[in-house]
């Protein structure tokens, strides 16, 4: 018989694993709510004409396509089906795909409920997206986001309230990052500099790749794409920029100092640091200016997060868009946000050890199970102790004192009461502190203060 699997890429989730995750959601969550950002959701699956475009070249191949329902090669003549180009014959037998981010389902939202919602809007949404990408280490082809937007105002505010909520996620989690800007418009500055304004896309895909493939190879890259010798000498000062944020700006404004739309960039880039340095912004921050994260819809600020303590991707990234709504028939609209990625924030804090022992065990006590009397004293105790808010089991079956303590070690339990013929005669039941090794008498009400006091 063939051993069960999952397709790569994908995870089961043990009760440990889920109280963990589910520590990182309700921490994120507690956060975007204190800011202000209201909860929605969207389906899984999009129309493909939603999601196709919007992320780039490279993440259209990262597309999972969802087969049409019934005989989906119908409208495919059988006898031209093998000369049929993949990509044209995926648009004939697919129309819809599962979502790969949470930001165009949700501009598709804004536009579809324009005249419900209240702009500006503030929104999160916690939901799984799908990437058809090679598994590795810190990349899963399902994967939950994390996001905050803000649509319908154009203030730089909203960039330095990002930062300060994303410094405060990170806080309460007790992790050490540093946040890495950078502005579309400087981006697009630089590649009017060197000749090349038409091919600010191909620059952008390419040096995000940077820390990846390295300098040499993202040269290559660019040559691939288009940009001559000489064009891409003139990105040197791009990847040699070094110093403070100061410095890097200093430089880049002698640099860009006849570009419009480079200097834009650069001034709202210290308009946001300084709104969120006012506030109480006091993480690490750094401009950098080869962060370009490859996809197609930002225009303005460029976000991402990385962890001070474990060498894994960007935990956290996010940024300014202008007219992603437009493509839907709603323009004018722009809109900001932010994405943090749990299952990379979980590697994280596993590798670090900072998730909460506490998380190990949603139960607070066991009691055991001797014999008919016991088992229906101990049944009645249960719903008192359920009734008080205390997370309690009672063991199911009539087992030796060995396996039901094995049971609560096991799964964590801090509590065991024991509850057999002396107990009963007595009213003096017998609680075990599984951590500390220690044991006392309490009666019934006794147990529930002593156990509300724990909890």
């Amino acid at each position: 018989m063939q051993k069960p699997g999952i397709p790569k890429g994908t995870r089961d989730f043990t009760p440990l694993v889920t109280a963990r995750r589910n520590y990182i959601f309700d921490t994120i969550r507690s956060v975007f709510r204190i800011y202000g950002f209201q909860p929605i959701e969207t389906p899984a699956m999009e129309n493909l004409s939603t999601l196709m475009g919007k992320y780039g070249e490279e993440g259209d191949k990262l597309l999972f396509k969802v087969l049409n329902s019934g005989d989906f090669l119908k409208e495919v003549e059988r006898n031209t089906l093998g000369d049929i180009e993949t990509n044209k014959l995926a648009t004939k037998i697919s129309e819809k795909g599962l979502r790969y981010d949470l930001t165009v389902p949700f501009a598709r939202f804004v536009v579809m409920y324009r005249n419900e919602i209240t702009f500006p809007f503030r929104r999160y949404q916690i939901q799984p997206v799908w990437r058809a990408d090679k598994p590795q280490k810190g990349r899963y082809r399902e994967f939950y986001q994390c996001d905050a937007d803000m649509i319908g105002s154009d203030s730089l505010v909203n960039e330095a309230e990002l930062l300060l909520m994303t410094q405060e996620v990170f806080n309460r989690l007790g992790l050490s990052i540093t946040i890495k800007l950078n502005n579309r418009k400087i981006l697009a500055g630089i590649a009017a500099h060197i000749g090349h304004p038409d091919k600010l896309t191909d620059i952008t895909t390419a040096i995000d790749k940077l820390d990846k493939i390295g300098r040499e190879n993202v040269e290559k890259e660019l040559n691939g794409r288009g940009l001559d010798v000489a064009a891409i000498a003139a990105l040197s000062p791009v990847f040699d920029l070094q110093g403070s944020n100061h410095e890097k700006i200093s430089g880049l404004k002698q640099l860009l100092c006849e570009s419009e739309i480079g200097l834009k960039g650069i001034e709202e880039l210290e308009n946001v640091l300084n709104l969120a340095e006012q506030a109480g912004l006091n993480c690490p921050v750094e401009f950098d200016l080869t962060l370009a994260r490859g996809l197609n819809y930002y225009t303005g600020a460029i976000i991402e997060v990385k962890s001070n303590e474990a060498a894994i991707g960007s935990i956290s990234g996010g940024g300014r868009y202008d007219n992603l709504t437009g493509i839907f028939g709603l323009d004018g609209v722009s809109g900001v946000g932010i994405s943090f990625g749990a299952d990379r924030i979980y590697d994280v804090l596993e590798q670090t050890e900072r998730f909460p022992e506490s998380l190990g065990s949603l139960t607070t006590v066991l009691l055991t199970n001797f014999g008919d009397k016991e088992q229906s004293f101990a049944f009645s105790l249960l719903q008192k102790l359920r009734n008080a808010g205390i997370s309690a089991e009672l063991y199911p079956d009539q087992s030796k004192l060995k396996k039901q303590m094995t049971y609560a070690n096991a799964n964590r339990i801090p509590f065991v009461v024991l509850i057999g013929e002396d107990e009963l005669l007595s009213g003096m039941l017998t609680l075990k502190d599984m951590t500390a090794g220690t044991q006392e008498k309490v009666t019934s009400q006794g147990l529930v203060e002593r156990l509300k006091h724990h909890s």
